[in-house]
């Protein structure tokens, strides 16, 4: 049985929602909700409706594209269009910015997200999520896009993941606090189940691909070797945890600490900035963690102030405990 505190998402939302919104922010992220239900749903049977493997497609990122990742991505399209405020999206599955024009007037919201983040994961039976982002409309005419897009992280108002595993989690924060939510599979409800969730300082785990430390800068492969160093009266070595899935591995950081790194790679020339894009993934993360009492940073860069040049905009991405993301900030800016 299902233990909860009673509080179901549209609840808190409109207890939460801000004063500005009337009522069109939670008709907003309920439908974003309304998507995760449906995606948790298709993912337990995606092998039994040949949902699983890939189109023979490659998407604006290089990237070979799974049939969940364009069913996903259209189905949130859809959903969030339903709700009739929003005037743009930005989505890791389409190359431009979708611009709605029969919205363009009463459209108070810009929605960025990936709606299956870790998509090689699917068809190994492995965590994959969504992530997903809300900026608010503040310039008006058709031309609003370049100003309202291109700012800065701290521009956004609300931001999540969900994550789909053994039970279905939405991770969501509007800025001053990070709130949990867990699917029940009986009444199809998001219930609140992780109050006010608090990064620890400093964790115990790191989190990164090692198998690609050749590529790393300098900086980062002396960062990863602290962390792995023998050192008792720091707790070190930590150990590490890497599940090949953004959201799953900063999701065990969230709750019990640690630090989580996608370095830029020198191996790969298409992408020599990092592979995550700005804004929406590294952004909303990163709002995420502060809002939990972490940090996120390139390694040099607060990342929530980066303002995005482009809709797919690649960076590093160093997040976590605030004690430890400052460590990896010492080495990388010659402090260590």
């Amino acid at each position: 049985m299902t233990q909860t505190n009673g509080v179901s998402f549209v609840r808190y939302l409109l207890s939460q929602q801000p004063d500005f919104a009337n009522g069109d922010f939670t008709a907003l992220l309920t439908q974003i909700s309304l998507g995760a239900k449906i995606i948790s749903r298709e993912l337990r049977q995606a092998g039994l409706v040949n949902q699983l493997g890939y189109t023979g497609k490659i998407n604006v990122q290089g990237e070979q594209v799974k049939k969940l990742d364009i069913w996903s991505n259209d189905l949130f399209v859809n959903l969030v269009k339903e709700s009739g405020v929003v005037c743009a999206m930005v989505s890791e599955e389409m190359e431009q910015v979708l611009h709605l024009p029969e919205y363009c007037d009463q459209g108070k919201y810009i929605v960025c997200f990936d709606p299956i983040d870790g998509s090689s994961n699917i068809d190994l039976n492995g965590v994959v999520g969504t992530i997903f982002s809300v900026r608010k409309r503040e310039q008006i005419g058709k031309d609003h896009l370049p100003y309202d897009l291109f700012q800065n992280g701290t521009k956004q108002i609300a931001a999540g993941y969900i994550m789909y595993g053994p039970s279905t989690i939405l991770v969501y924060t509007a800025g001053s606090r990070v709130d949990g939510f867990t699917l029940d599979p009986n009444t199809r409800e998001f219930f609140l189940t992780h109050p006010n969730i608090i990064m620890p300082r400093k964790g115990r785990m790191y989190s990164v691909n090692e198998g690609r430390s050749h590529y790393w800068s300098l900086e980062c492969q002396n960062a990863v070797d602290y962390f792995r160093a023998v050192d008792p009266s720091s707790y070190r070595p930590y150990s590490l945890r890497y599940a090949g899935s953004l959201l799953a591995d900063f999701h065990r950081i969230l709750l019990e600490g640690g630090v989580f790194l996608y370095p830029a790679d020198k191996d790969d020339k298409n992408k020599p900035g990092g592979k995550l894009r700005l804004l929406y993934e590294a952004a909303p993360m990163a709002l995420i963690a502060e809002a939990a009492g972490g940090k996120a940073s390139t390694g040099t860069n607060r990342v929530l102030d980066l303002a995005p040049t482009s809709p797919h905009q690649r960076v590093p991405l160093v997040i976590g405990s605030s004690e430890d993301v400052d460590v990896v900030e010492d080495f990388y800016q010659g402090r260590r």
